[in-house]
């Protein structure tokens, strides 16, 4: 009767003392989550809310989109921000001053623990550094605060495999999957040596600075792409006055509104078109992706990952947050095989934060949403894909996705005008230096990710077996 399924016997007082809210449903007490929970109490252990305070993000409502100012700065860090160990920096967002004053009891300070609490892929932890402040957070966060560890060390636990997965333990709910502050609360926290807390905090702070490294030397690249179209500094005209005739303006463009004719945006193209240049067209073959209805998502992690806007940037690719079910999949598979993107193909949105390109360094296992678009460059002997994906991110693309994207809630890039992107040409060694600035960034990236991978596996050794292992493995990492 019972071939084939898993069985955890619990004592009712062993219930009581798990949780506050008294959890009786059985994945709370699979073997998987016991085997955890048993490990760290063969340690010294405190439940989390013993080591650090536990604050809930702001109510739902009480920050909209209403509320951005993208001249401000004071931050809003959303739960699509907090990545793995770091804030991610991709399209950060800002609200007004009035707004983040009338909630001091939610603002951020180095040394913060900020833990994702909604979605899908809840339970991601990332500590706050003092580039990322000033700040608040949402309410789909939780705040980590005065810890009785050290936070680096307390950040690797919740992201390592047993950590993570005695926080995801207190999952409720199916259609939008979540834990409770209670549920956070009870977690089991090993107390480990100073000593090993030490060597985990320094190994988190190195991949840090390799990930600044990287976007220093990707920084380089755009410098040079501009010092060789001689706009280096440049900044655009600040005259918002045009006066266009019907002719030369709607009967032209099919554009009235009068954001579009702002000179600036003439301006940009002028200096484009003044040097070598080609339509993005003419340099690439554009692919649609699909969008699948909403029963087509998954919670199951195993599932084929899904890749939306929020989840990459020009530095790279995020977990996505979401997958598409094995059925969906089965139904669909010649046509998500055709969409799988391989390497050099560019990423590059048309909806939400327009214009973001990244180019892949290998074949990947996902389909994107109908928000990205897939470039294949025609010919790289004429531009390399390393290069044309600098030059979209910068700001001779930027301005004319600025210009051209409409829509006032999600701002929206029409394919035709993508395709009519002008894009400058330098000289093919340029761009070879170019692409070899990106290869090392993205190889510093890598390496920086690799030292979390270090850290997180020192924390779980400690853990299954002793800190003696733990530290030996760290020695030979080296």
């Amino acid at each position: 009767m019972t071939k084939g399924l898993e069985v955890s016997e619990i004592h009712i007082s062993q219930a009581h003392r798990a949780h506050y809210d008294f959890r009786l449903d059985s994945e709370f007490y699979s073997q998987a989550n016991l085997r955890k929970e048993d490990a760290i109490k063969r340690l010294p252990h405190k439940a989390l809310n013993q080591i650090a305070d536990l604050i809930a993000g702001p109510f739902g409502s009480a920050i909209t989109a209403a509320q951005y100012d993208a001249a401000s700065r004071y931050r809003y860090i959303r739960a699509t921000d907090v990545k793995s160990f770091f804030i991610n920096e991709n399209s950060p967002v800002y609200v007004q001053e009035s707004t983040f004053n009338a909630f001091p009891q939610f603002h951020l300070r180095e040394g913060d623990i900020l833990l994702t609490v909604v979605g899908m892929h809840f339970g991601k932890s990332a500590i706050i550094y003092e580039a990322d402040c000033p700040s608040i957070f949402s309410c789909k966060s939780t705040l980590i605060r005065d810890a009785k560890v050290n936070p680096w060390y307390l950040l690797t636990y919740l992201s390592c495999a047993i950590g993570h997965g005695l926080i995801r333990r207190g999952q409720r709910g199916a259609a939008q999957p979540g834990i409770n502050l209670s549920d956070i609360a009870t977690v089991l926290v090993p107390i480990l040596s100073n000593e090993l807390q030490t060597q985990v905090e320094a190994l988190i702070k190195h991949s840090r600075s390799l990930v600044i490294q990287s976007h220093s030397v990707y920084g380089a690249a755009e410098m040079l792409l501009l010092t060789t179209l001689g706009m280096a500094g440049y900044s655009p005209a600040e005259e918002t006055i045009n006066v266009k005739s019907l002719m030369d303006s709607f009967h032209l463009t099919g554009r009235i509104d009068a954001e579009y004719y702002q000179p600036k945006y003439e301006q940009i193209i002028s200096r484009i078109k003044a040097t070598t240049h080609a339509a993005l067209s003419d340099l690439v073959s554009i692919v649609k992706s699909i969008e699948p209805g909403s029963d087509a998502y998954t919670e199951d992690e195993n599932g084929l990952p899904f890749l939306r806007v929020a989840d990459y940037s020009k530095y790279g690719i995020n977990s996505p947050q979401k997958c598409l079910t094995a059925s969906f999949v089965s139904a669909n598979k010649a046509e998500l095989d055709a969409l799988m993107p391989k390497k050099n193909t560019i990423l590059f949105s048309k909806d939400g934060s327009v214009g973001e390109a990244y180019c892949l360094r290998e074949d990947a296992n996902l389909v994107t949403s109908s928000a990205i678009l897939h470039l294949t460059v025609r010919d790289p002997s004429v531009v390399l894909p390393d290069y044309l994906t600098l030059a979209l991110n910068s700001i001779l693309v930027k301005m004319q996705a600025e210009r051209d994207a409409g829509g006032s809630v999600i701002l929206h890039w029409r394919t035709n005008e993508i395709s009519n992107v002008v894009v400058p040409l330098v000289a093919m060694a340029t761009q070879q230096e170019i692409a070899e600035l990106l290869k090392q960034s993205f190889e510093l990236k890598a390496k920086s990710e690799r030292v979390l991978d270090v850290a997180r596996r020192v924390v779980e050794i400690a853990i299954e077996k002793d800190e003696n292992s733990a530290l030996a493995f760290l020695k030979a990492q080296v």
